[in-house]
């Protein structure tokens, strides 16, 4: 599984890139607007950072304002992915902007439905959004555990970007259940890398070598 950041902060972006794990990053709207800055500047930026696939979210929601803003984010970078709401019109994006090669990633996923219905509009990525599912009394884990396996059964080429994170506990799930990517917070991220044994670890060893000096 590989691993995305889910932020429009730069100095987040490159702080996680630096380690070496990163494969691509997701966006939206609202990480942007808390960023207060040019939303095509902060694309560009982090394209200029992270060599791998930059979901970037149109924000209209009729199809010829889709249609406009995917192709002026598409022209950012070669890795810009266009970030399309799955509707009825979003769907009607996802395939026209497929038929032109333009990657597109179905975000707000509920229900393995819309995802079958992205991946034949031709989408390369769909995003179900776990954490919320499971705000909403469901299981994440069982929406993507039926979307891998429809995909899997029908060897879709789309991939399933694990959404929606809140805890370092939905990244091993999404992983043991197949998820081709998850994208997580940068808090989440940082979670994931700290254990107390490890810091104990490290004081002990720290310890013995001040006493033998």
């Amino acid at each position: 599984m590989r691993i995305f950041i889910d932020s429009a902060n730069i100095e987040e972006i490159r702080e996680i890139n630096n380690m070496g794990f990163l494969a691509g990053v997701t966006t939206n709207p609202s990480l942007v607007a808390k960023e207060k800055r040019d939303y095509h500047q902060v694309i560009r930026e982090i394209a200029a950072i992270v060599d791998g696939p930059i979901s970037a979210e149109v924000i209209s929601l009729d199809l010829d304002g889709m249609l406009q803003e995917a192709e002026v984010l598409a022209q950012i970078h070669t890795n810009v992915v266009i970030k399309i709401p799955l509707t009825a019109t979003g769907l009607q994006a996802i395939s026209i902007l497929s038929k032109k090669e333009i990657a597109t990633n179905a975000t707000l996923i509920f229900s393995a439905n819309q995802a079958i219905l992205a991946a034949r509009a031709g989408a390369s990525y769909v995003s179900p959004f776990l954490g919320r599912v499971d705000d909403n009394g469901n299981d994440g884990m069982i929406l993507l555990n039926d979307i891998v396996t429809v995909f899997d059964n029908y060897m879709l080429d789309t991939e399933i970007i694990a959404a929606s994170i809140r805890h370092p506990m939905h990244v091993i799930q999404a992983a043991k259940n197949g998820s081709h990517i998850a994208t997580i917070p940068y808090k989440v991220i940082k979670q994931m890398i700290k254990h107390p044994m490890t810091d104990a670890g490290i004081e002990k060893f720290l310890r013995d070598w001040k006493e033998s000096m």
